[in-house]
């Protein structure tokens, strides 16, 4: 075990596989730890639940886009291009700190209130049955990833934002190679083509407004400010990614868990009703975000009694802290029936995820569709045959192959 004073550890393949297996170690032996991404970062990782969730919402620990680049470089084994992410890609909140985070965020919050998204549920009601419909027609063996848990969330985010279909498979390519360990090549080359699209896309919503967000987006104002072009693309960016990752690897991830563990399925064959407790239950056990996205430290922070020098890179791992024994009891276990609140697998604080009530319930939705159409799935593989994402911020399956 390399500790906090010793050389930092390499997140490579097995980490990818199986995080838990590492942060098991971690909360036990070194809850703040130094360790190297995939793409050659240098930072400290944050794993126990009492101190992750504090650090989420810590403003010592900034997320700055511009000077968190500038600190990735400093920090880096290996030189990091900046070029890979166009700055029309990362003028967006995510990459914010107040007062800017919270007037960008002002300007799109109410797209995303609980009553505004539960108005959706018809319209993703109807897009899951008609993917289930699907999902039957090509049986009895298919990629739930491609015929269900992919397209069920970007055809709802694309919609809302006024994307046209056919650009859909594109975003999937982008996005996969965007959040992916590929070479700096092809993560540029990604960017641009997204950061293009987004921008034309932008200015025809500025030009001809139409009956969705982005052309609210684009027309926000609030108190005299408004979004400059560069924030609008990037807020298309942001909504357009996390609009789909997340539930995508919900659904997912959710679903291996459920073919892993037929009592808990059985339970919710029973007892439909349970549906959204266990989406809960999902996200704690095994949720779409492993490391949330970069901070750094503005100067010296104590976490866990390991004080972090100021100007260096924070990861605080959410799956650590959802599996944390001391905070969830049996918290290996899946348990749809747990009182999983409290879970960090939205972030916490002021970052916390714009999307939630989204994603919260296209997942019941898929799960309640996939449940009731599907009761006898089983997983057409072997679990060990099934290969993770090579990133550290997505958790989630290249393809899930089930039998129907």
């Amino acid at each position: 075990m390399t500790r906090t004073t010793g050389d930092p550890m390499l997140l490579g393949d097995d980490f990818f596989a199986d995080p838990d297996a590492l942060y098991r170690r971690l909360r036990e032996e070194a809850p703040v730890a130094r360790v190297v991404t995939p793409i050659g970062v240098r930072a400290w990782i944050v794993t126990r639940y009492e101190d992750a969730r504090p650090a989420l919402n810590d403003a010592r620990l900034s997320k700055d886009g511009r000077t968190v680049a500038e600190v990735v470089q400093q920090h880096a084994g290996a030189p990091i291009r900046q070029e890979e992410f166009a700055n029309s890609l990362v003028e967006h909140m995510l990459n914010t700190d107040p007062p800017d985070h919270t007037r960008l965020r002002r300007l799109v919050n109410r797209a995303f209130t609980v009553r505004a998204v539960a108005r959706m549920r018809p319209r993703i009601v109807e897009i899951a049955e008609r993917l289930a419909d699907s999902m039957a027609a090509h049986g009895p063996e298919v990629d739930l990833f491609d015929e269900f848990a992919f397209p069920l969330p970007m055809t709802v985010i694309c919609e809302l934002l006024g994307v046209a279909e056919e650009h859909r498979e594109d975003f999937r390519a982008w996005s996969t190679t965007l959040l992916s360990s590929a070479g700096p090549q092809e993560r540029s080359a990604a960017a641009r083509a997204m950061a293009a699209f987004l921008a034309a896309l932008v200015a025809e919503k500025g030009e001809h407004p139409a009956d969705d967000m982005l052309s609210a987006i684009v027309a926000a104002s609030e108190d005299g400010d408004s979004l400059s072009t560069n924030e609008a693309i990037s807020m298309a960016f942001l909504l357009l990614i996390a609009g789909h990752e997340t539930t995508v690897n919900l659904i997912g991830n959710g679903t291996l868990a459920l073919l892993r563990h037929p009592d808990q399925r059985a339970a919710l064959l029973a007892a439909p009703d349970l549906v959204p407790n266990a989406v809960e239950e999902f996200l704690r056990y095994d949720g779409p975000i492993n490391l949330a996205t970069l901070r750094f430290t503005t100067a010296p922070v104590e976490i866990g009694g390991t004080e972090i020098p100021a100007g260096e890179i924070v990861l605080v791992s959410l799956i650590g802290a959802n599996r944390d024994p001391q905070r969830y009891e049996r918290a290996a276990e899946l348990d749809v029936t747990r009182d999983a609140s409290g879970h960090v697998a939205f972030g916490y604080g002021v970052h916390h995820c714009l999307g939630a009530p989204l994603a919260r319930l296209e997942g019941e939705i898929a799960f309640r569709t996939l449940l009731a159409r599907f009761p006898d799935m089983e997983l057409a593989a072997e679990p060990e045959t099934l290969t993770w994402r090579d990133t550290s911020l997505i958790r989630g399956l290249h393809r899930l192959p089930v039998r129907i």
